[in-house]
């Protein structure tokens, strides 16, 4: 579990990262923080594993707050103005966040984190940090909110250039999303989810006939390229995949 801490002075952007945090099973957090002197004061008090830092405060500044300090954890940057980017650069944060913070970037950042304190854990010869069961769900961003999606729930997703249609069970209309099919390809767990087109990611669970190049999902039907189509015959066992 990864202990943190939110240093920011305005309200509605510590609302928005504890909002984050929440969804997040592997991070806990631990204190919020108004300005450098009570950030001080908490890390006298309480030991934290990851620093989400604001840069912009009254008084003492993110940079200066964080030049303060002898023994820093990891930090990661959260301001609403890109050039402070050589700042954080220099001072060896571990990532730059622009607000307002979308989730999937939050997320990125924090596995991140992640993955450095599990490295550094194992090569203490200590095990390496704990990650509980991925979620059977994914918050993406839709119709200015952000949206639970339950993972069991997907029938396909379709691909539109900067966009995703994720197709629901039970729901009329799908859910557009400015996310990239390589994104979903990777949240989805691959023993239940296959791409079988540049555009079009299935729900393996939910396939109900083959037919040469096509998949039937319900009563649609959503083509299978050739690069894909080994792996998919397998799958309904027909054949084994080919060795790439």
């Amino acid at each position: 579990m990864i202990r943190c801490l939110l240093i920011d002075d305005e309200k509605f952007a510590l609302e928005l990262m504890e909002d984050n945090i929440q969804k997040v099973p592997f991070i806990q957090l631990m204190g919020k923080c108004k300005n450098a002197m009570e950030a001080m004061d908490f890390l006298q008090r309480e030991q934290v594993d990851l620093i989400f830092l604001d840069v912009q405060m009254p008084g003492i500044s993110g940079i200066q707050f964080l030049n303060s300090l002898t023994n820093p954890p990891l930090v990661i940057l959260v301001t609403a103005y890109n050039h402070y980017a050589i700042d954080g650069f220099n001072l060896d944060v571990l990532d730059y966040l622009l607000k307002p913070v979308a989730f999937e970037r939050f997320l990125k950042a924090v596995n991140k984190a992640h993955e450095l304190m599990s490295l550094r854990q194992q090569q203490k010869g200590f095990p390496p940090v704990k990650t509980p069961a991925e979620p059977d769900y994914l918050f993406v961003n839709a119709d200015y909110s952000v949206v639970r999606i339950n993972i069991p729930e997907i029938l396909y997703v379709e691909g539109l250039k900067d966009y995703i249609k994720i197709y629901l069970e039970n729901s009329p209309k799908p859910i557009i999303t400015r996310l990239s099919m390589r994104f979903m390809e990777e949240k989805l767990p691959v023993e239940r989810f296959a791409r079988v087109h540049k555009s079009f990611i299935i729900s393996l669970d939910k396939v109900s006939a083959f037919k040469k190049n096509r998949i039937m999902i319900k009563e649609i039907e959503i083509p299978v390229s050739d690069n894909y189509k080994d792996k998919i015959l397998a799958y309904i066992g027909h054949q084994e995949p080919k060795n790439d």
